[in-house]
């Protein structure tokens, strides 16, 4: 069975057919963490992980919202992740220099902030990385601590930079954009880095992947990134898709 590492099911995109859209899902996809964007996410991600056993989220503050943030924001997002027992990591947290949506200085501000919190509460951060990079691994180079480990989601960097992440800790994900045809230097990434450390999402709605290019994307097109990284790894895809569902559950310590 698939395992969905990040799928906003809370996004307006599914607000009409959510209910069915998740009872496909759960026909073959086993888990999906849902990652917040903030404390309103937080607590939509956090009812939808409630009300299906299947479900798991993440809290935090994702750096287009970094300057919106706000004390109390911060002390729930804590609360909630150190009393719910759905919540299995920080997230979803990082840079964003593509869009600048909030300045930089807080963006690093606020990510530098959650990773000391997933190190205080031993739990795993969810990382946005768009166009930063240089300053997404200096801080985690800084802040590198025995506790320290996550998730690069979505990944978009170099394989020396993975290689950097993997030494820290890190698991590398991959979206929809490793299936694309012209995503060749990502897809030499994807085959270089070891089994134990990939995995497979979505980021539902978003990014979705061949041949369903231009549609709403949902938990359930796992399987083309499990297939193209499988391919990429010269194995049966039902090979990747059991390493990867292992590796979400080592990282996310769900045992089930």
């Amino acid at each position: 069975m698939l395992f969905d590492t990040h799928a906003h099911l809370y996004d307006d995109k599914f607000q009409y057919d959510r209910e069915e859209m998740i009872a496909d899902v759960l026909k073959t996809v086993e888990h999906v963490v849902i990652p917040a964007e903030d404390r309103k996410t937080g607590a939509q991600a956090l009812a939808l992980a409630e009300q299906y056993p299947a479900f798991y989220c993440a809290v935090g503050v994702h750096p287009h919202l970094a300057a919106a943030m706000t004390e109390e924001d911060f002390a729930q997002i804590k609360t909630w992740a150190q009393t719910e027992k759905k919540v299995v990591a920080i997230g979803e947290i990082g840079l964003d220099y593509y869009y600048d949506n909030s300045p930089r200085d807080i963006q690093q501000e606020v990510f530098r902030r959650f990773v000391k919190l997933g190190i205080e509460l031993d739990l795993p951060i969810i990382i946005h990385d768009r166009d930063a990079h240089g300053d997404t691994l200096r801080i985690l180079q800084e802040e590198a601590h025995p506790r320290l480990r996550g998730i690069l989601h979505c990944y978009s960097g170099s394989y020396e930079m993975a290689a950097e992440l993997l030494k820290l800790g890190f698991y590398i994900s991959f979206s929809g954009t490793v299936v694309f045809p012209k995503s060749t230097k990502l897809k030499d990434v994807a085959r270089r880095l070891p089994l134990d450390r990939l995995l497979i999402e979505t980021d539902s709605p978003y990014l979705t992947p061949p041949p369903f290019r231009g549609r709403r994307n949902d938990p359930t097109r796992v399987y083309y990134v499990a297939e193209e990284l499988a391919r990429l790894h010269d194995m049966p895809v039902e090979e990747m898709i059991e390493i990867t569902s292992r590796n979400a559950k080592t990282i996310y310590r769900i045992n089930d």
